[in-house]
Parts: structure tokens; sequence; C-alpha cells
């Protein structure tokens, strides 16, 4: 009842919208040209509704949320258009006009928190700063009211945090101090520019929850621009689909997932892996790449890429509107629309586990610890040293050609457990066994020969490869160091075919990194990686960085890359989907511990730990009618320090289930069925009673 009223109130408002955009264009001035960043763009907003703005990178969300704001770079300029907030074309109004709206009427939540507060600012400060210039408050005043905001927005020990820096908080809490900045005037509209690329599924579920929350109560418009598209599932009223600087669909978020009217709308929800849906078949995606904006085509400018692209759609195209408010930019949109065209896009067959469970391991872990000595309380004048147990009796096998998933939240250890297996850091305890051998501690000669077995995928391939090296040079830097590949002619051709393999061009080996794409330097990761022919890979958030079609394109390369090869696989990352999809198993880490491990599907169709199910329940999922029919239940708190580790279980502090005992005592890892592990002391009661549907 309550959701009707909350539709039918809002359907009230949208006679007269808070903010319309109307056919903004905006251009850039390079030294290689003039770049259409934003061409045509309309759309509105309305009070307390949620309106998503999604594409690839470079497609002209936040040149155009930039734009609103009156934050353009000096290169760019509006050549046309009209942007209204309540009447008010904010292009026409004065700078000082401009500066009191800003922050006071509009506010900005930018993408990294850290990069937007000041370093050398106390929090208090930057949260007083805009009551104090917009609202004239006195300091007693602004003080008061930013403690109230620190409350509304979920941050405890309000006092003490006001006097705190921005480096003494984690990234859910920096997240947190942004959204009170920009609440704290009380704005109208607040724009949010991948507001939680950078969180964990947890926080970004408490993150999220509260802005949808204040911006019902409160009437606060909301606009997001993000490319998680489960995100918009669960959040967004309506959604506006940008594509090399046009709009090319806008519509409620059930037309836009359930009923797409546009062939690339259709092909970023097929290539988007799914946490309801177990491994099947490989993820379509849409190949090729958006055009150059300084020279776009007079046409369709999806029609590269379209698989259904007819010789009309060379020709110019305005939105066409198919009644409701949902519009698309399509000639063959009536086909798609009556069901005459399906739209599909390349798939290749069904994924086949190619693991071999039976045979030796090929990698061992028993028992890793990896301990960490920082300085205590009192910083750099005192000489107290504590420890940080980043890594804590961690156990784990993995099997040839076996892919095995490590999850869990920021600080729970997992990329410290991939650089203690590539003994890029030294095991503080336990043992690591490659291929039966024990290389725990073997010295840097004896790791020379293990090193062309073991290779690495790093998250950011931008800051992983070498800017002064062409692509040809940085992948045949191990060939000529392991003189596997002496003649120079010989590894120039070995560039070319491992070019080839990973889905690259022979001659972008003359290029430089940033010469590339996102995508593009993410497969010269991998190049460079199988360049040694290793046998184990370990990925560390090989995707988390890239677009949806571009994830989905990275993702069935490694998978076709195992298939062909033979490879082996420990796969860490922080979303479930990506995971299910790509892993044989799933281990689940919490400070330091692994919690779970099972086989993929039983782990996420049958948890048995409170901190999986947790996870389970805060990650979204791009479906509207999924998540309008689910409870989901953001998980509280925020994961204890490493420093000072809760005794007994270490998740006790958040689960809604502890007992007395898991204070006091640490669960023992028992195998509850055919190899699923499970660390809690309510395990079996989870099993019988399923004791969690209620927590």
């Amino acid at each position: 009842m309550e959701a009707k009223v909350q539709v039918q109130s809002r359907a009230a408002q949208t006679s007269v919208p808070l903010l319309a955009v109307e056919d903004l264009h905006v251009r850039f001035e390079t030294s290689r040209g003039v770049v259409r960043a934003v061409e045509g763009v309309s759309y509105t907003v309305n009070r307390g509704e949620v309106v998503a703005v999604v594409g690839e990178s470079g497609c002209g969300k936040s040149v155009s949320a930039l734009t609103i704001m009156r934050l353009l770079a000096k290169t760019g300029r509006v050549t046309r258009g009209r942007i209204m907030l309540e009447g008010r074309n904010l292009l026409e109004l004065s700078e000082d006009d401009m500066r009191a709206v800003r922050g006071h009427e509009i506010s900005m939540i930018f993408q990294e928190p850290m990069t937007s507060l000041n370093p050398v600012l106390s929090i208090g400060a930057q949260i007083m700063e805009p009551l104090l210039i917009h609202l004239k408050m006195t300091e007693e005043e602004a003080r008061g009211r930013a403690l109230e905001l620190m409350q509304q927005v979920g941050i405890t020990d309000g006092e003490r945090r006001l006097s705190q820096y921005p480096h003494q908080l984690s990234g859910g809490m920096r997240q947190r101090v942004m959204i009170a900045i920009g609440l704290a005037c009380k704005p109208k509209l607040i724009i949010a520019d991948e507001p939680t690329t950078a969180l964990d599924v947890t926080i970004q579920a408490q993150i999220l929850e509260l802005m949808k929350n204040l911006s019902r109560e409160l009437g606060i418009a909301l606009v997001i621009i993000t490319h998680n598209l489960g995100i918009v599932a669960r959040y967004a009223d309506r959604v506006n689909v940008m594509y090399a600087a046009n709009i090319i669909e806008k519509g409620s978020a059930d037309d836009i997932f359930l009923q797409p009217a546009h062939p690339y709308t259709n092909g970023l929800m097929r290539s988007v892996p799914r946490l309801d849906e177990p491994r099947g078949t490989k993820l379509q995606t849409i190949e090729g790449l958006p055009p150059d904006l300084r020279m776009p085509p007079e046409g369709c400018r999806f029609a590269a890429r379209c698989p259904h692209k007819l010789e009309k759609c060379l020709k110019p195209i305005e939105l066409i509107d198919l009644g409701k408010g949902h519009e698309a930019r399509c000639h063959r949109v009536d086909e798609i629309m009556s069901g005459a065209l399906k739209v599909e896009f390349p798939s290749g067959p069904p994924v086949t586990s190619q693991a071999h469970i039976g045979d030796k391991p090929i990698l061992e872990v028993a028992n890793l610890r990896k301990y960490f000595g920082v300085k205590a309380a009192g910083g750099i004048f005192s000489n107290e040293m504590a420890t940080v147990r980043a890594v804590d009796d961690v156990s784990f096998a993995i099997a040839p050609g076996e892919t095995l998933g490590l999850v869990g939240e920021s600080g729970c250890g997992k990329t410290t457990v991939g650089r203690v297996v590539l003994r890029l850091d030294e095991a503080t305890g336990g043992s690591i066994k490659f291929s039966g051998t024990d290389v725990t501690h073997h010295s840097g000669r004896e790791m020379r020969g293990v090193r062309r077995k073991i290779q690495v995928i790093f998250q950011d391939p931008y800051s992983s490869l070498n800017p002064r090296m062409t692509i040809g040079e940085i992948i045949a830097e191990p060939l000529k160091v392991y003189g596997i590949v002496p003649e120079k002619k010989a590894r120039a051709a070995r560039v070319g075919e491992l070019l080839t393999q990973v889905g690259l061009f022979p001659y972008m080996a003359e290029r430089y990194p940033h010469e590339l794409s996102g995508g593009q330097r993410q497969r010269v990761g991998i190049a460079r990686a199988l360049a040694l022919e290793p046998e184990l890979i370990v990925c560390d958030e090989p995707v988390s960085a890239l677009d949806v079609s571009i994830q989905g394109q990275v993702i069935n390369l490694l998978e076709d890359l195992q298939t062909r090869l033979g490879l082996t696989f420990l796969f860490i990352a922080h979303d479930l989907a990506v995971v299910r999809h790509i892993s044989d198993r799933v281990a689940v880490m919490y400070l330091g511990r692994i919690m779970e491990l099972a086989d993929r599907d039983e782990i996420y169709e049958r948890p048995l730990h409170p901190y999986t199910k947790a996870l389970l329940d805060a990650a979204p999922i791009p479906d509207p009618r999924i998540e309008r029919a689910r409870a989901p239940r953001a998980l509280r708190g925020e994961i204890p320090s490493p420093l000072t580790p809760p005794s007994g279980c270490v998740f006790h502090t958040r689960c809604p289930i502890a007992l007395d005992v898991c204070k006091q005592k640490v669960p023992e890892t028992r195998d509850m069925s055919k190899g699923h592990l499970v660390a809690c002391h309510r395990a079996e009661e989870i099993q019988r009673s399923e004791v969690l549907q209620g927590a």
C-alpha cells in the first residue's frame, strides 16, 4: 500500500520536473581535434525520484553531470541546450549566482572520496563548510548540524569523528562523509557519480539504502551514474542509457530491463553475469569499441557493433516515442518491440569445468599466516609496534584445470593470500606447495624456475604496464629475460601470436599502453601472463575496473584460454556474480580467515555461514522484478581492524545469530558434506533448521 502511495505521489510531481536537461551539446577542444562529448541529450528528473544514467566509459555520463554543476574543464564548452532547475537556466547564471546554487540546491557525490576530500582539513571542517557559507550558520549551529548529519548517514561516535581526518576513516566511512556533505544544505538534487565503485558489496548496500531512504523521506531527487546494472535494477525509478554521446534509450526500470528496445541495451543486459543463475553458456558480448567522438558516424552510432544493422542504419535517427515515457533511438525498434526481431549477440558454447578434482592438487596452501608489523598508536613519534594478522591460518587446495574463487570484503586478506602464493610477500607461517614441491622458503634463485609456472594478472593494467615500453616490448620482456626465445625476430613473431591469442591485432605491438582502451590493456596483461606458458595464474580483481561489456569479453577470454591451455586460476574478486560464473569452487574470507569453502552452486544456493549469506543478500541482481520481491538486508557495521581482531569467531561482532560461545572460542573448520567446509559454531543448526532465514 505504501509503495502505491509513493508511486501516485511521484506521478503527481512529474508535470513540473525539478530538473530538465534540454538538447544539451558539449564539446572539448583538444590537440587532436574537437571531441563531441555530449550531443542532443535531454531528460528530466522529478522530486523524490531516482534516475540512473548508464553506459560504457566515454559515453558522456560524467560530462553531462559536470555540465549541470557547471564544473567543466577549461577546454570544454556548451555549444547548445538548456539546463533548467525550477524554471532557471543554470547555463545563464553568473559564476557568483551558480556558486550559490552549487552545494546548496544541487550537490554532487564524486566517485573516489579520498581524492574529493581535503586531506589537511578535519572531517568536521569539511561538513561544516557549506553550512557556514550557504546557510550562514554560526560555528556552534554548524557543528550541531554536522553531528546530526553524521548520525543520519550512519556514522557513530560523531564527536570523535568530527576531529578526525580522511585518512583515518575506512572507504565506506569516507563515502558516508561525502553523502553528509552533499546533504548538508538539504539540496533539491543530488548527483552521485559512481558512488559505490570502490566499495564492497556490503558497504555498497548500506550506502545506497541510505541514499534511497533519504530521497524518499526528504523529497530529494537523485541522479545515479553507474555501470553496475544490479544497482540500477534495485534502486532506480527511471533509466537513461547513453552511448557515444547520445541517449539511445530511456524509460522506467521495468522498460529497460524487461523490454529493452535498443540492441545496445539488449547487449548490456546479456553481457552481465547473474548471481541467481548457475554457470551455463558463455556470456553474450558486444564486440568492438565505441566510435571516435572526434568524427562520429552520421547514422546510428551503434551500427558498427550491431549484429542486426541494415543499410538504413547508416542514416540519422532520433528518439522514437514508444509510449509511457519509453523512447529508443533505433531504425528497427518496431520489429524489436513486436518480437519479429530477436536481438542476439555472439556467445560461445556451454561452459564446462576443466577441473581434474581426483588428481594431485597443483597448489596446496596449509595453515598459511602472514603478519605485518606496523607502528602502534602514537604514529611516527612512537617506537611501539603492533601486529596486523592479514592472513591467519588459511588452508585450501586447487586441482589442475580448476578455478577457485576467493571472495570477501576489502581488508579481509584476499590479495595478501595471492601475493604470498606468488612469493611477492614472505609467509609468516604455514606452507605453500606447488606441483608437490614446498616453495614456502625457496630462495630467489630457486623461485626463478617456479615463477615461469605461476603468473599474475593485476587489477589495474594501466599501473602494471610500463608506460615507456611498447606493448611488444612489455610482452617480449619475460621471453628475453628467461632466454626462452633468444632471437629478436622470433620474439616478435611470438608476441604477435600471444596478441592474437587474447583477441588483439599483432600491429598493436607497436603501440604504448595509453593508446589502448581499458579492456585492451587488460588483454595485454593476460598476454604477458601467458608468455611463459604458466600452469597457474593468480587473477587479482582482473575485471573490476572494466565496463560491463568489456568485462564480459575478458571473462569469456579467460574461460577460452583455460579450456585450450589447461590453465588453473586463483580468481580473487568481490563481484559475487562474476565469481559464480567463472569458478568451480568458492572460498569466502573474512578478517584473515576462510569462513566457508564449497562448490560454487552449493555455496550460492545453500550458504551455511552467516557472513556468506550476508554477502549474497547484499549483492543486487539486474532484474527489477526480483529486486522488488527480495528483502535485502545490508550487513550492519564495518569490518573490525586487523590490529585488534575480535576474540573467538572474528565475525561475531556483526553476526545476527551470534551466541556467547562465538565470542569466546574460534570455531573449527568442519566438512558438512562433500567438501562443503564451514567455520561456524552454528553450522549444524543452520543446515538443519534454516536458522538464517529470519536473521
